[in-house]
Protein backbone atom coordinates (compact mmCIF):
# COMPACT_ATOMS: atom_id res chain seq x y z
CA UNK A 1 0.00 0.00 0.00
CA UNK A 2 1.24 3.49 -0.87
CA UNK A 3 1.69 5.37 2.42
CA UNK A 4 0.12 8.77 3.01
CA UNK A 5 2.77 10.91 4.73
CA UNK A 6 1.47 13.38 7.32
CA UNK A 7 3.64 16.15 8.80
CA UNK A 8 2.62 17.28 12.28
CA UNK A 9 4.02 20.32 14.12
CA UNK A 10 6.09 19.47 17.20
CA UNK A 11 4.76 20.61 20.56
CA UNK A 12 1.41 20.98 22.27
CA UNK A 13 -0.42 21.99 19.12
CA UNK A 14 0.84 18.92 17.28
CA UNK A 15 -0.29 16.67 20.11
CA UNK A 16 -3.77 18.21 19.98
CA UNK A 17 -3.83 17.81 16.21
CA UNK A 18 -2.83 14.15 16.46
CA UNK A 19 -5.63 13.60 18.99
CA UNK A 20 -8.03 14.98 16.40
CA UNK A 21 -6.68 12.58 13.75
CA UNK A 22 -7.02 9.74 16.26
CA UNK A 23 -10.62 10.66 17.13
CA UNK A 24 -11.42 10.82 13.41
CA UNK A 25 -10.25 7.22 12.99
CA UNK A 26 -6.72 7.82 11.71
CA UNK A 27 -4.77 6.59 14.68
CA UNK A 28 -1.18 5.44 14.98
CA UNK A 29 -0.53 3.96 18.46
CA UNK A 30 3.26 3.95 17.97
CA UNK A 31 3.32 7.73 18.12
CA UNK A 32 2.46 7.63 21.83
CA UNK A 33 5.30 5.30 22.75
CA UNK A 34 8.40 6.63 24.53
CA UNK A 35 11.15 6.41 21.92
CA UNK A 36 13.35 8.47 19.64
CA UNK A 37 11.75 7.41 16.38
CA UNK A 38 11.08 10.10 13.83
CA UNK A 39 8.34 8.38 11.84
CA UNK A 40 5.31 6.39 12.99
CA UNK A 41 3.30 4.10 10.75
CA UNK A 42 -0.05 2.37 10.75
CA UNK A 43 0.27 -0.16 7.94
CA UNK A 44 -3.38 -1.19 8.06
CA UNK A 45 -4.54 2.38 7.40
CA UNK A 46 -1.65 3.24 5.10
CA UNK A 47 -0.60 6.37 6.99
CA UNK A 48 2.74 7.59 8.29
CA UNK A 49 3.08 10.48 10.75
CA UNK A 50 6.20 12.45 11.54
CA UNK A 51 6.98 15.44 13.75
CA UNK A 52 8.71 18.53 12.34
CA UNK A 53 9.36 22.08 13.47
CA UNK A 54 6.09 24.03 13.00
CA UNK A 55 7.62 26.50 10.55
CA UNK A 56 8.92 23.59 8.42
CA UNK A 57 5.62 21.77 7.89
CA UNK A 58 4.69 23.74 4.80
CA UNK A 59 8.14 23.11 3.30
CA UNK A 60 7.77 19.34 3.68
CA UNK A 61 4.31 19.52 2.13
CA UNK A 62 5.21 21.88 -0.71
CA UNK A 63 8.24 19.75 -1.64
CA UNK A 64 6.26 16.50 -1.52
CA UNK A 65 8.08 14.86 1.40
CA UNK A 66 4.68 15.03 3.13
CA UNK A 67 1.37 14.59 1.35
CA UNK A 68 -0.53 16.60 3.92
CA UNK A 69 0.35 18.50 7.08
CA UNK A 70 -0.85 21.02 9.63
CA UNK A 71 0.58 24.53 9.53
CA UNK A 72 -0.32 27.82 11.17
CA UNK A 73 -2.06 30.42 9.01
CA UNK A 74 0.76 32.81 9.95
CA UNK A 75 3.29 30.56 8.17
CA UNK A 76 1.05 30.30 5.11
CA UNK A 77 0.65 34.07 4.91
CA UNK A 78 4.33 34.78 5.52
CA UNK A 79 5.93 32.26 3.18
CA UNK A 80 3.06 31.66 0.71
CA UNK A 81 3.94 28.00 0.01
CA UNK A 82 2.45 26.48 -3.13
CA UNK A 83 0.05 24.13 -1.34
CA UNK A 84 -3.69 23.58 -1.07
CA UNK A 85 -5.28 24.91 2.13
CA UNK A 86 -7.98 22.35 2.88
CA UNK A 87 -9.46 22.95 6.31
CA UNK A 88 -9.38 25.34 9.27
CA UNK A 89 -8.90 23.11 12.32
CA UNK A 90 -10.10 25.88 14.66
CA UNK A 91 -7.24 25.31 17.11
CA UNK A 92 -3.96 27.02 17.89
CA UNK A 93 -5.91 30.25 17.65
CA UNK A 94 -4.15 33.58 18.20
CA UNK A 95 -3.42 36.68 16.13
CA UNK A 96 -0.64 38.61 14.45
CA UNK A 97 -0.69 42.13 15.84
CA UNK A 98 1.23 45.37 16.11
CA UNK A 99 2.46 46.17 19.62
CA UNK A 100 4.30 49.18 21.02
CA UNK A 101 5.30 50.82 24.31
CA UNK A 102 2.31 52.36 26.09
CA UNK A 103 3.60 55.90 25.48
CA UNK A 104 4.18 55.31 21.74
CA UNK A 105 3.19 58.11 19.36
CA UNK A 106 3.66 57.54 15.63
CA UNK A 107 5.62 60.13 13.67
CA UNK A 108 4.37 59.92 10.06
CA UNK A 109 7.23 62.17 8.86
CA UNK A 110 9.70 59.28 9.01
CA UNK A 111 9.71 55.56 8.28
CA UNK A 112 8.25 53.45 11.07
CA UNK A 113 10.84 51.01 12.43
CA UNK A 114 9.17 47.58 12.72
CA UNK A 115 10.87 44.61 14.38
CA UNK A 116 9.44 41.25 13.36
CA UNK A 117 10.05 37.77 12.04
CA UNK A 118 6.96 38.18 9.84
CA UNK A 119 8.40 40.62 7.32
CA UNK A 120 5.99 39.83 4.50
CA UNK A 121 2.91 40.08 6.71
CA UNK A 122 4.15 43.39 8.11
CA UNK A 123 4.95 44.78 4.63
CA UNK A 124 1.54 43.80 3.28
CA UNK A 125 -0.24 45.33 6.26
CA UNK A 126 1.53 48.67 6.15
CA UNK A 127 1.38 48.83 2.36
CA UNK A 128 -2.41 48.56 2.65
CA UNK A 129 -2.48 51.76 4.72
CA UNK A 130 0.26 53.54 2.79
CA UNK A 131 2.72 53.71 5.68
CA UNK A 132 6.46 53.69 4.95
CA UNK A 133 8.32 51.22 7.16
CA UNK A 134 11.83 50.00 7.92
CA UNK A 135 11.76 46.24 8.60
CA UNK A 136 14.17 44.91 11.22
CA UNK A 137 14.27 41.11 11.00
CA UNK A 138 14.60 39.35 14.36
CA UNK A 139 14.08 35.71 15.30
CA UNK A 140 13.70 35.88 19.06
CA UNK A 141 12.88 38.23 21.97
CA UNK A 142 11.03 40.57 19.62
CA UNK A 143 9.61 42.43 22.64
CA UNK A 144 13.09 43.68 23.51
CA UNK A 145 13.44 45.76 20.31
CA UNK A 146 11.24 48.74 21.25
CA UNK A 147 12.41 48.63 24.88
CA UNK A 148 16.01 49.20 23.78
CA UNK A 149 15.11 51.62 21.00
CA UNK A 150 15.92 49.27 18.14
CA UNK A 151 12.39 49.64 16.77
CA UNK A 152 9.29 51.76 17.22
CA UNK A 153 6.87 48.83 17.16
CA UNK A 154 6.83 45.07 16.74
CA UNK A 155 4.69 42.75 14.63
CA UNK A 156 4.35 39.39 16.32
CA UNK A 157 2.02 36.59 17.34
CA UNK A 158 -0.09 37.42 20.38
CA UNK A 159 -1.97 34.82 22.39
CA UNK A 160 -2.78 36.13 25.87
CA UNK A 161 -0.75 39.34 25.69
CA UNK A 162 0.87 38.59 29.05
CA UNK A 163 4.46 38.83 27.75
CA UNK A 164 3.68 42.19 26.19
CA UNK A 165 2.16 43.57 29.39
CA UNK A 166 5.07 42.35 31.52
CA UNK A 167 7.43 44.29 29.24
CA UNK A 168 5.45 47.50 29.14
CA UNK A 169 4.00 46.91 25.68
CA UNK A 170 0.43 46.80 24.41
CA UNK A 171 -1.37 45.81 21.23
CA UNK A 172 -2.18 48.88 19.18
CA UNK A 173 -3.54 47.14 16.09
CA UNK A 174 -4.68 43.66 15.09
CA UNK A 175 -3.49 42.48 11.68
CA UNK A 176 -4.96 38.99 11.20
CA UNK A 177 -6.41 36.18 13.29
CA UNK A 178 -4.71 32.84 12.73
CA UNK A 179 -5.27 29.16 13.47
CA UNK A 180 -3.97 25.75 12.41
CA UNK A 181 -4.80 24.69 8.85
CA UNK A 182 -4.71 21.33 7.09
CA UNK A 183 -2.68 21.69 3.89
CA UNK A 184 -1.86 19.33 1.04
CA UNK A 185 0.78 18.91 -1.62
CA UNK A 186 -0.91 19.70 -4.94
CA UNK A 187 0.35 16.60 -6.72
CA UNK A 188 -0.48 14.36 -3.76
CA UNK A 189 -4.03 15.66 -3.66
CA UNK A 190 -4.41 14.81 -7.34
CA UNK A 191 -3.23 11.21 -6.93
CA UNK A 192 -4.41 10.44 -3.39
CA UNK A 193 -7.69 12.31 -3.49
CA UNK A 194 -9.88 9.61 -1.91
CA UNK A 195 -7.66 9.12 1.14
CA UNK A 196 -7.12 12.84 1.70
CA UNK A 197 -10.84 13.57 1.28
CA UNK A 198 -11.66 10.93 3.91
CA UNK A 199 -9.28 12.65 6.29
CA UNK A 200 -10.80 16.06 5.54
CA UNK A 201 -14.27 14.67 6.20
CA UNK A 202 -13.20 13.03 9.45
CA UNK A 203 -11.38 16.08 10.76
CA UNK A 204 -14.22 18.40 9.73
CA UNK A 205 -16.60 16.33 11.87
CA UNK A 206 -14.22 16.63 14.84
CA UNK A 207 -13.96 20.40 14.35
CA UNK A 208 -17.76 20.69 14.29
CA UNK A 209 -18.08 18.49 17.38
CA UNK A 210 -15.52 20.54 19.30
CA UNK A 211 -17.29 23.76 18.31
CA UNK A 212 -20.64 22.38 19.44
CA UNK A 213 -19.17 21.26 22.78
CA UNK A 214 -17.67 24.70 23.41
CA UNK A 215 -21.02 26.40 22.74
CA UNK A 216 -22.80 24.02 25.12
CA UNK A 217 -20.29 24.83 27.86
CA UNK A 218 -20.88 28.56 27.59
Amino acid sequence: MDMLNIALPKGRLGEKVYSMFEAAGFECPAIKQENRKLTFENDSLGIRFFWVKPSDVSIYVERGAADIGVAGKDILLEYKPDVYELLDLDMGKCKVAVAAPKDFRDNPKRALKVATKFGNIAKAHYASVGREIDIIHLNGSIELAPILGLSDVIVDIVETGRTLRENGLEVIEDIVRISARLVANKSSYKFKTDMIDRIIEGLAKEVALASKTKKEQI
